[in-house]
């Protein structure tokens, strides 16, 4: 069970989702929801619904990925998707 649980990871985990999701469009997209439906327990519950789907996938394919790729190439390779992501919004690409 100790394997599973590693309070260091999990305090770590919290703190960087925490802090990376504090302002950004995920919360602005519940704001609006929230404001346009003024239903905000069934926001909460799609919100948290969709979430975890994503962290759920995340959470696969950083185990399936870390078993054949280098960690550090993983970070290089998200980097530099963020990076594209951003160069196309900035023209309009999508």
């Amino acid at each position: 069970m100790e394997d599973l649980m590693d309070l260091k990871v999990f305090t770590a985990t919290l703190s960087a989702i925490f802090f990376a999701e504090i302002a950004d469009k995920t919360q602005l997209v519940s704001l609006t929801i929230t404001g346009k439906t003024a239903k905000p327990w069934a926001v909460l519950l799609g919100a948290v619904a969709g979430f975890s789907l994503v962290t759920i996938f995340s959470i696969v394919a950083g185990t399936l990925l870390g078993k054949y790729l280098h960690p550090e190439h993983i970070r290089y390779v998200g980097a530099s998707a963020f990076v594209v992501i951003g160069i196309l919004m900035f023209f309009n690409k999508i």
